[in-house]
């Protein structure tokens, strides 16, 4: 039996996913949350075996959730479950620590695929993501801007897009002010934009934020 906990910020969400895994004979959902921190908790208590994790959600977004629940338990198998179109989020996502990674606008039938993908200890992703997986290994294949930001850049590049203060960011990352302004300065240069209007500009325009 395989034991899922559910970590979604929509209720509908959460009931319609427990219902439609307790119609397979192999899938048990032990536990739900409705955001990050939540999540970190029914980790800790171990009671799972694979982490459905949803990509947006208050408090602490999916991807510091992903972050610090990876650096908690780094053999427990996450796969995200996200509105966001796979093609600007799968391939980040996976290199931090995400076992798979799919869209909201699936088949179900694909979510228990995915669960039992994992669960087995392998990677789930669609033929279009190992594709750009792949393509990720030519040195000459051209990348996205976001793409050449490291993990905890990506993360503070989110956090500003969506109008973050500074100071905000360092107490919901544990880091220090200063820290996060040369995260900040970092992610200016990288990717070639001047102020935050840019940053936002530039995610909603890639559909990394909505």
């Amino acid at each position: 039996m395989i034991r899922i906990v559910i970590a979604d910020d929509h209720a509908i969400v959460r009931t319609g996913l427990r219902q439609y895994l307790s119609e397979q004979p192999d899938l048990c959902v032990t536990g739900e949350a409705a955001n990050g921190h939540e999540a970190l908790d029914l980790v800790r208590q171990g009671e799972l075996d694979v982490l459905l994790l949803d990509l947006s959600m208050p408090d602490q977004s999916g991807v510091d959730a992903l972050s610090a629940i990876h650096a908690r338990k780094p053999e427990l198998p996450i796969l995200i479950l996200s509105g966001f179109p796979e093609m600007h989020y799968a391939t980040t996502l996976l290199k931090q620590g995400a076992s798979g990674y799919l869209n909201k606008e699936c088949d179900p039938e694909d979510i228990v695929t995915a669960i039992r993908t994992v669960a087995r200890g392998r990677k789930y992703i669609s033929a279009a993501v190992a594709e750009q997986l792949a393509s990720g290994l030519d040195p000459t294949a051209a990348k996205e801007p976001h793409e050449l930001l490291s993990e905890r850049e990506f993360q503070v590049f989110l956090r500003l897009a969506k109008g973050e203060a500074i100071g905000h960011i360092a107490d919901g990352m544990t880091l220090s002010v200063k820290t996060v302004s040369t995260y900040r300065s970092r992610v200016m240069e990288k990717m070639a934009l001047k102020s935050n209007s840019d940053l936002t500009y530039y995610a909603l325009k890639a559909g990394l934020i909505q």
